[in-house]
């Protein structure tokens, strides 16, 4: 009986994602009593966890960089869906979620995960190494899809606020899906090598000869249940976000706080990939995962959102306020000096963290 137990205990990461979606289907579009929210975000952080599982399966199946662009394009894919749902049932009040969302993530790709996987490295090893080629060129691609998505419509004057013109929408658009576009080929195809693991000596780690790697069959059944995770941790996230609203608005914070709290949420499993990589000396791999959901979260979210404003009524605020410009702008002049030497110390990722405690706190009070 205690074998069966013990057998049963050790396959939760099957059984969790199934009862997850299972809660998901009984309370979806339910206003839920406290109980319930509290059950579902039990439900919500097991299927986190079951994501993560999943996600390291697939990975060492398919390898590096492959495997981070798995659960970075997944995470994204399913927050955009998020996003949609809200903005077409949330009325005015979330003409700035999408903005409020994508800016949370990056904030917490760039500086949260980020950071966190240098202090585990750095400390693991005195010293994280990484691989700057690759990990410059993320950076890079990451501050210009950003700036143009949610800088620039602060500055146009085609329409009042911070929004831009449909015309104008659309180029965005196009544009950071051919930048994104652009940054998979090369991540994983021309220059695939700067994107992989390297040892403390630079040389390039192409394969875990440790562990075997696991069957196709193993991999592709991963590969599901990750998706069903995944649909589990956004669906249960919105069925709780009306409790979520509902703190936020009695504790006198600002909406945006609510789309902090949704990317805090979505970006879960991949925080807790990136650490656990860097725990593993896979430092790059935790760089991947960082700044490819970033790049995939404004890259997939703005046309995404371009295409639903077709359907969607009334305007679309993108354009970040001068606080978080100060905030992203930062954020990319210290990314670019962590990167550049392609070695990183417990400084360079306390200072990351810093940043992120100083969103968190400026997202609370501006």
């Amino acid at each position: 009986m205690a074998a069966k137990i013990r057998t049963y205990l050790a396959r939760w990461t099957i059984y969790v994602p199934i009862v997850a979606v299972v809660a998901l289907v009984l309370t979806w579009g339910r206003e839920l009593p406290p109980a319930l929210v509290i059950i579902s975000a039990i439900l919500l952080a097991g299927a986190v966890l079951a994501a993560v599982h999943h996600a390291e399966v697939v990975a060492h199946k398919v390898g590096e960089p492959f495997g981070s662009l798995v659960l970075a394009v997944a995470v994204t894919v399913i927050e955009v869906a998020l996003i949609v749902t809200l903005m077409i049932s949330g009325g005015e009040k979330t003409q700035s979620l999408a903005r409020d969302t994508v800016f949370a993530a990056v904030m917490i790709t760039c500086n949260g995960i980020l950071g966190l996987s240098l202090l585990v490295g750095a400390l693991r090893r005195r010293i994280a190494v990484f691989n700057p080629e690759g990990t410059g060129g993320a950076l890079a691609a990451v501050a210009t899809i950003a700036a143009l998505s949610l800088v620039l419509p602060s500055f146009t004057t085609s329409r009042p606020g911070p929004q831009f013109s449909p015309a104008q929408l659309g180029f965005a658009a196009v544009a950071s899906l051919g930048l994104y576009l652009l940054f998979v080929t090369v991540q994983t195809r021309r220059h695939r090598d700067y994107f992989l693991p390297i040892t403390t000596a630079g040389e390039v780690i192409d394969a875990e000869d440790h562990v075997d790697p696991p069957t196709g069959r193993a991999a592709l059944t991963s590969l599901g249940l990750l998706l069903v995770a995944l649909i589990a941790v956004v669906g249960l996230a919105k069925g709780v976000s009306p409790s979520i609203e509902s703190a936020v608005e009695g504790a006198g914070l600002p909406q945006s706080v609510v789309g902090v709290v949704i990317a805090l949420l979505v970006l879960l499993p991949e925080t807790i990939a990136a650490v656990r990589a860097a725990a593993r000396d896979r430092m790059q791999t935790s760089l991947n995962l960082a700044l490819g959901s970033a790049m995939a979260s404004i890259g997939l979210t703005i046309p995404a959102i371009a295409i639903a404003m077709i359907w969607l009524e009334g305007p679309l605020l993108l354009g970040l306020g001068g606080t978080q410009m100060v905030l992203l702008a930062l954020t990319v002049v210290v990314g670019t000096l962590t990167v550049v030497p392609g070695r990183a110390n417990v400084l360079q990722g306390g200072i990351h963290v810093g940043l992120l405690a100083v969103f968190l706190f400026l997202a609370a009070s501006p």
